[in-house]
């Protein structure tokens, strides 16, 4: 099977009505200084094949608290979560996760570093070598096969990152915001590399951001956490086809909106006007 074929939607009615993904009452109760500290409560979110999910809020909301919950990393939880229909346990080939931080070996090469992804699956040193090469590809990095991260700039390694996290082919990738770090252009770059990616491989994406312009920019729908305890006050559709011209009223009018419920504002923030001054009457058509 190519990497980058999707599971068809609707090749049972079972699949087609169960999420990918369900959280169920999810709360995460942390303790510190023996103390305790609610970092979430009561969390109902679905998640549908091949949707891009966007989670924002303020700093502390629970966003990355959520991605380790979703990958298996940390099990201590109320509620339930699942995927496919099947309890979350642990972690699993399906899921794959990228990180603020690249985090390469900085002893291995592109090609090596993106290899680790594939180190639980029984495939021959030939399979192993092509799937590499593909996702070395599909990430842009043809000609660096064998550099080491401290020869890419932020966002080479970063895009390193990304193929590490899909060369599994897995179902899910959750990404914890990947493109903090990285400069306005490079930033806009791989958010339109992302777009690509997703669309060649059909996979599902949830993304932590704290960027409402990269939310609203990439996702389908945009939920929007409320702090201590995180939990969701409100969730935003963005029903604007791909691509989107980021200058566009219509996805400013969505940002406004985000921004509305991340700010708390009483009133979602009016456009601004401008004001023409020294056009004479007659130039102004009726």
């Amino acid at each position: 099977m190519n990497a980058f074929t999707a599971t068809p939607a609707s090749s049972t009615s079972t699949q087609a009505a169960t999420p990918l993904v369900r959280f169920d009452d999810v709360g995460k109760v942390f303790h510190v200084d023996g103390q305790p500290f609610e970092a979430l409560r009561g969390f109902d979110l679905s998640i549908e094949e091949g949707e891009l999910i966007a989670i924002v809020g303020a700093s502390g909301c629970g966003k990355s608290t959520l991605l380790r919950l979703l990958v298996g990393l940390d099990g201590d939880y109320s509620g339930s979560i699942h995927i496919d229909g099947q309890l979350v346990t642990g972690i699993g080939s399906e899921r794959g996760i990228v990180f603020q931080e690249h985090r390469l070996f900085p002893w291995l090469s592109v090609e090596q570093n993106i290899a680790l992804g594939l180190i639980n699956d029984k495939l021959s040193e030939g399979d192993r070598a092509r799937k590499v090469h593909e996702f070395v590809q599909l990430v842009g990095l043809s000609g660096f096969e064998s550099a080491y991260p401290h020869q890419l700039s932020g966002g080479m390694a970063q895009r390193v990152a990304i193929a590490r996290g899909l060369v599994a082919s897995p179902r899910l990738l959750l990404l914890d915001e990947p493109f903090g770090a990285l400069d306005a252009l490079t930033r806009q770059q791989l958010q339109d590399e992302l777009l690509v990616i997703r669309a060649r491989s059909g996979v599902t994406v949830l993304l932590v951001t704290h960027d409402a312009e990269e939310a609203t920019y990439l996702a389908d729908r945009v939920v929007v956490l409320e702090p201590r305890p995180g939990r969701i006050k409100a969730v935003v559709d963005v029903d604007l086809p791909h691509p989107r011209l980021r200058s566009a009223a219509a996805l400013h009018s969505v940002r406004a909106q985000v921004l509305h419920h991340i700010t708390g504002l009483d009133q979602p923030p009016a456009p601004a006007g401008r004001q023409v001054e020294g056009l004479r009457p007659e130039f102004i058509a009726l």
